[in-house]
């Protein structure tokens, strides 16, 4: 089975060594990535931010120094969110592209909404490694 996907992506006006190198670093997260604009610690090699529903694991599963910065979020609940994140060059720049997939039992309304916050984290990123 597979769940209906969208791709999400921002040029950005920085070369791709320089994108893979700020956004693969679990530490800028905060900066750029609104879900865990309230902090993310760094607990015996694991990424731990706070959530509504508890504290949620991130790890980037790479190669990241290849591009890819594919990212598991484990929930509370053990549940794990794979979220593909690519860093592709684009001419002198760089194309970062997320893909979202609607899983089961999320509704229209909330793929939606997901898609939107995603896309407005894609800005947040490019403003940062633009300015």
């Amino acid at each position: 089975m597979t769940w209906p996907a969208r791709h999400l992506s921002r040029s950005i006006a920085r070369p791709p060594r320089e994108v893979i190198a700020f956004a693969g670093d679990p530490a800028n997260l905060p900066t750029w990535a609104a879900g865990l604009s309230s902090g993310i610690r760094n607990e015996g090699g694991r990424w731990l931010a706070e959530s509504p529903m508890g504290d949620i694991e991130v790890a980037f599963v790479g190669p990241v120094e290849a591009g890819v910065l594919d990212h598991d979020v484990t929930l509370p609940d053990g549940t794990v969110v794979h979220n593909p994140l690519r860093v592709l060059r684009n001419d002198a720049g760089s194309e970062v592209v997320f893909t979202l997939y609607r899983r089961d039992g999320v509704t229209e309304s909330e793929f939606e909404a997901d898609a939107a916050a995603i896309d407005a984290d894609l800005v947040s990123l490019r403003a940062v490694m633009e300015g």
